[in-house]
């Protein structure tokens, strides 16, 4: 069962006014209701704000930079930046390959139908930058800017690019094994080898938006959580 309650949002804010609240977004909760009985970011914020909504979504296992709109006309101020494209997303990605980006645009299509996601000449205009961080053995990591938000974009644009996400395996990204990265690394007998991360290792690193009609734009950065932490420093040693 999740531990993460009102009192851990509270502590993952990173900015918030009269208007607007974004958090730091833990891996495995869902921004809003996923027909569980688990939590969910929306509803968790609700038990603090009754009238917030949430401007946009991040994927469940995806950490990071989530914002909150306290009020209807602040909402539809925060819509109208994320319609005409003025906010900047960043996001950081560990992925599979040695990836070369030089902080080219992928310009892919993306056709998306009930729950099926891809790359279509018949989908939507889709454009993601990407730029690339550090180079391990066989992973990078790799800073990707959306301009667009499809469902899944910065996922597929990886994936078809053919450097899918560590541990994305609906679109090829395999799960990471400190077996694969620590030197003698010995398991033992009987013992199941677990995975150096879990879930998609996809972060929302930063949002840049402006809360205020005329006023300066702001950047909200997100740490990065722990357990992607803790495999670019198991990467970095080896």
């Amino acid at each position: 069962m999740n531990k993460f309650n009102t009192d851990s949002l509270k502590k993952a804010v990173l900015f918030e006014d009269d208007n607007f609240m974004v958090i730091n977004k833990p891996p495995g909760i869902s921004t809003l209701d996923d027909r569980t009985k688990d939590i969910n970011m929306l509803s968790l914020a609700r038990q603090l704000y009754p009238d917030i909504q949430v401007c946009h979504r991040l994927d469940k296992e995806t950490s990071g930079a989530l914002a909150f709109a306290k009020n209807k006309d602040a909402y539809g101020f925060l819509a109208m930046q994320f319609e005409s494209r003025k906010v900047e997303k960043v996001y950081h990605a560990l992925v599979w390959g040695s990836a070369s980006f030089e902080g080219e645009a992928i310009d892919k299509a993306i056709h998306v139908k009930g729950n099926s996601v891809r790359i279509a000449a018949e989908g939507k205009p889709s454009r993601t930058f990407v730029k690339t961080l550090e180079v391990f053995k066989y992973q990078s990591l790799v800073e990707c800017r959306p301009v667009t938000g499809r469902t899944h974009q910065v996922r597929i644009h990886l994936a078809d690019s053919g450097y899918p996400i560590v541990a994305d395996e609906t679109y090829g990204g395999r799960i990471l094994f400190l077996s694969e990265v620590k030197a003698r690394y010995n398991l033992k007998k009987w013992e199941e080898e677990k995975p150096l991360m879990s879930r998609v290792a996809l972060h929302a690193l930063s949002l840049c938006f402006s809360p205020v009609e005329g006023g300066q734009t702001i950047t909200v950065t997100a740490p990065l959580p722990k357990d992607f932490r803790a495999v670019l420093n198991q990467l970095r040693k080896s």
